[in-house]
């Protein structure tokens, strides 16, 4: 069960990050190496997996989720780039982390935008978007 459980995971976690995910869970992995398992295996492996929502609407949860949390930007990162991987419009993140002002308040907002901003100007210099 776990094995199938792990791949599972590993296929919805390439489809999700790319190869941008990968290199998190190496650099995880030097001080933890089960780490990377335990991300693939529940995360991806459980619930990204799961029939009910699509992976963009799963994505735009995490980075209103991450948003509203604060202190959290390292992830914010990771879920906005792979939000943008998976079809999310630039102005999907931005309305999502703005609707996050209502609710988790200015600075965390702005924080993330600030997140979002940096992404953005990343994939656009590399060529992605």
């Amino acid at each position: 069960m776990s094995d199938e459980r792990y791949e599972r995971g590993l296929e919805k976690f390439r489809e999700v990050d790319g190869k941008g995910g990968q290199k998190a869970v190496d650099d995880l992995e030097e001080l933890v190496p089960e780490i990377g398992r335990y991300l693939i295996e529940y995360p991806f492996g459980d619930i990204y997996s799961r029939p009910g929502l699509e992976l963009k609407t799963r994505e735009l949860a995490a980075i209103a989720a991450l948003t509203a949390m604060g202190d959290c930007e390292p992830q914010l990162r990771v879920h906005i780039h792979a939000a943008l991987n998976l079809g999310c419009s630039r102005q999907e993140v931005i309305e999502i982390i703005l609707q996050m002002s209502v609710y988790a308040g200015f600075p965390k907002s702005i924080n993330a935008m600030y997140a979002a901003k940096d992404v953005f100007s990343k994939r656009s210099s590399s060529g992605r978007d």
